[in-house]
């Protein structure tokens, strides 16, 4: 059993990363990179849902996810804009826990991601209003379509072919978070339920503009 490293990194965000490049070099799971986000809103009313975290910037120190900021993550991150994050990997025996503050990500970023994605994906981005009621499947599936139409788009069925090359621009309400971490805990399975677990905790001083001084971290281990 590999546990963590010891000493202790001075610092949890390289590690993570390399514990991720691990997850999704094994292949040995569809969505390495699937999380867990927990948000809540200002009463503290907590939700959660799997996303995709699709950056570990391991300098400053925050992931990045993308969403539809009008959906009910969106209005709760928007209302209290701190978040926490799981991701476990029951293959490599390993998970990772990330607590900190959210900020939109730039929109430059979001712009280059968006262009990124498979064009039926982007149509699906315009189509949905993420977390709002809709009648039924078919008037979900309309809209998808209509909003294929205006884009000369084809128009997507059940399954999804084709190729289309026209571009389909970031709709304004769709875009990327970023995560920054206060908090990072690393566990590891050990032998008999006796697992290695360790916590880093820095503090984050706002700067405006989505960015922020960040303190050194200090370790902790933990028992499990």
């Amino acid at each position: 059993m590999e546990l963590l490293p010891e000493p202790l990194p001075a610092q949890p965000m390289p590690l993570l990363a390399q514990w991720l490049a691990d997850a999704a070099e094994r292949r040995l799971q569809p969505n390495p990179n699937a999380m867990v986000l927990a948000t809540a809103t200002p009463d503290g009313r907590p939700s959660a849902r799997v996303v995709l975290c699709k950056t570990i910037a391991t300098e400053p120190g925050y992931i990045v996810f993308y969403t539809n900021y009008q959906s009910r993550k969106g209005a709760e991150l928007t209302a209290n804009p701190r978040a926490a994050a799981v991701i476990h990997w029951d293959h490599l025996q390993r998970q990772i826990r990330i607590e900190g503050v959210i900020t939109q990500a730039p929109v430059e970023d979001s712009d280059a991601y968006f262009a990124s994605r498979p064009w039926p994906s982007r149509i699906g981005a315009w189509a949905s209003a993420q977390s709002r009621p809709i009648g039924s499947r078919a008037d979900l599936l309309k809209a998808v379509s209509d909003t294929a139409s205006r884009f000369g788009a084809p128009h997507p069925g059940n399954e999804v072919t084709g190729e289309f090359s026209a571009s389909i621009p970031r709709p304004p309400h769709w875009g990327g978070y970023r995560l920054w971490a206060e908090a990072v805990e690393l566990w590891v399975e050990g032998t008999a339920r006796v697992h290695d677990r360790v916590r880093w905790t820095r503090s984050l001083t706002d700067r405006g503009g989505g960015r922020f001084d960040t303190g050194p971290w200090t370790a902790t281990r933990l028992q499990p």
